[in-house]
């Protein structure tokens, strides 16, 4: 199974394939791969060992970031990226570390997250995708419902406190021009950076 993975010049970790949403435009629809990668559907999730090991067949100087980031939620394995996190800092602590994430990881673990991301990542990017939480809901099918669009905003909040770079992000061509004026506003109350990425 893939483990990780090269992507724009990234190594990409693919921890876990479960996931609070079933997002409407998810590439789990169309692709079991990304890039040049094998399938990233696992036939179990990895442990902590497991992924530290698969770092020697990578040579990590070559890669600009190491980015959670797979067929799943990263934050549904969380214990097992903090683990991975602290590792990498240890060994390559030049290495700029990101957890690309739809911002429910405090739903999932029923408590604050963000103050464990200290020291560990340097950036998280959130999945904002519109600035309306009813529309938010229609497009992400989160299992916790209407009240996911708040804790999207209240995670980068307090993310924003102890991760250096905080990014929320929305698709271009997905909004209205006006909906992404409303999504930069959000993104300045929440401390975080506002870019609009485009559709892979």
């Amino acid at each position: 199974m893939t483990i990780l993975y090269e992507f724009h010049n990234n190594l990409y970790v693919n921890l876990t394939n479960r996931c609070p949403c079933a997002c409407t435009f998810c590439l789990r629809q169309t692709t079991d791969h990304m890039g040049g990668s094998g399938s990233l559907w696992l036939t179990e999730e990895p442990s902590a060992a497991q992924v530290i090991a698969e770092f020697d067949r990578f040579r990590m100087p070559d890669y600009d970031e190491l980015v959670f980031c797979g067929f799943g939620e990263p934050t549904e394995a969380l214990d097992v990226l903090l683990d991975v996190a602290r590792y990498v800092k240890n060994t390559w602590p030049f290495v700029p570390v990101r957890i690309n994430t739809n911002g429910l990881g405090s739903l999932i673990r029923g408590e604050n997250i963000a103050p464990l991301f200290k020291g560990l990542i340097d950036i998280v990017s959130i999945s904002l995708n519109t600035p309306d939480e009813a529309r938010y809901l229609e497009l992400t099918r989160s299992r916790f419902g209407i009240g996911s669009f708040q804790a999207v905003l209240d995670f980068a909040g307090e993310c924003s406190k102890y991760v250096p770079e905080v990014i929320m992000s929305t698709v271009a061509t997905t909004i209205t021009p006006e909906e992404e004026q409303k999504c930069g506003e959000i993104c300045k109350q929440a401390g975080a950076v506002y870019r609009i990425r485009p559709f892979e």
